[in-house]
């Protein structure tokens, strides 16, 4: 019975918690959002316009999985509370293993969801476009660009996202100088954000002979996806389009046809490319996109640094700035500097274990 009174002492503020979450949530607030939607599909004019009704589709789904989310949670509370009951007065052991199980489950819900709430900006149900660029270390650095590129695969395949590799540029000697990948999902962007800066590396190198120990660096760019903004304005005079042959990731599957696409923007310097699809057409499409994205960031970060100076604000929220520190000799421990986040499972995080990074950097940015 007392391991049953700890799980309840345990579970008592989330009563509380669950109903703050709700507000946070705005829970009633969205099922009349998700009535007038379901009303506005019903209208036999609705599929007249295809884009606007798949949006409005989009968003009705994503309404129906946050409410379907939050009660859900407060169904398995409830459930717990129940069972807890029952064992407590039919001095039944046997229901303790059934309720660490669901506890487990509960808590590791209520985080996830306690996280998503935290997701409120614009863009940050967008997909999310990440380009990891090697920077001072060599054939060292382009591994760790590899070792990255892995890392966020891992964990968005961990998160039921899909990834598309956009752009791929392979090391003289093994790993990668450069990769630009989409993450689709919901949220995609609103998580990935956190990962924007510069990740450090220091290990002994399997490149070494003499097994020294080396410091190496790789950028981390991330931007939200948008298929259309007007606010973006991208005149036909500030570009030039450069076709180019693809090729794939060790040499492979190398186009015959200059199906590539590289778009350089005059006023900002930005470039981007895209190789991954086997038309011309299809890749440059896509780099547009990714040219009106960079270009939404840039904006972004400028909005930022005006916030930041009014604030008199102290966190560093520069392109340049180094994020986090990955160590595997002569100690193991993953630290990001921003938020104080650490840990020493640093096969875990390279496995795709950064969920706890990301809290951290969720409840930074909203301290």
């Amino acid at each position: 019975m007392f391991e049953l009174e700890q799980i309840r002492l345990g579970l008592s503020a989330y009563d509380e918690k669950l109903k703050e979450m709700g507000a946070s949530l705005d829970v009633a607030g969205a099922k009349e959002k998700i009535n007038e939607l379901e009303e506005l599909s019903a209208d036999p004019d609705f599929w007249n316009d295809l884009e606007k009704s798949q949006k409005t589709l989009q968003k009705l789904k994503a309404l129906k999985n946050k409410v379907g989310k939050y009660e859900g949670l407060v169904t398995t509370y409830e459930d717990i509370l129940t069972l807890i009951e029952m064992g407590i007065e039919e001095q039944d052991d046997s229901v303790y293993e059934e309720v660490k199980e669901m506890n487990d489950s509960f808590l590791a819900e209520y985080e996830a969801l306690r996280i998503a709430t935290m997701l409120d900006g614009e863009y940050d149900r967008n997909n999310a476009i990440v380009t990891l660029h090697a920077g001072t270390g060599g054939t060292e650095a382009c591994d760790w660009t590899n070792m990255l590129f892995r890392m966020y695969s891992r964990w968005a395949q961990k998160e039921g996202f899909e990834v598309e590799v956009l752009d791929m540029l392979d090391g003289d000697e093994a790993g990668l100088k450069s990769v630009t990948i989409q993450v689709n999902g919901e949220n995609a962007y609103g998580y990935l954000k956190s990962e924007k800066g510069i990740h450090r590396l220091v290990r002994v190198s399997p490149f070494d002979s003499a097994g020294r120990r080396q410091t190496s660096f790789a950028s981390c760019d991330v931007m939200p996806e948008i298929e259309d903004d007007t606010e973006i304005e991208i005149k036909p005079d500030d570009i030039r389009i450069d076709t180019y042959r693809a090729s794939g990731a060790g040499g492979q599957h190398i186009n015959k046809t200059s199906s590539a696409i590289r778009i350089t923007h005059f006023p900002t310097g930005v470039v981007v490319s895209c190789q991954e699809e086997r038309s011309q057409f299809a890749n440059k499409d896509k780099a547009f996109k990714m040219l009106r994205s960079k270009l939404l960031a840039l904006k972004i970060e400028e909005q930022m640094q005006k916030l930041a100076e009014i604030r008199g604000d102290v966190k560093e929220i520069g392109w340049g700035s180094q994020i986090r520190s990955y160590i595997f000799m002569p100690y193991t421990l993953v630290k990001d500097h921003r938020t104080g986040e650490e840990t020493g499972k640093v096969d875990a995080v390279m496995d795709g274990e950064i969920d706890n990074f990301i809290s951290a950097y969720l409840a930074w940015i909203h301290s």
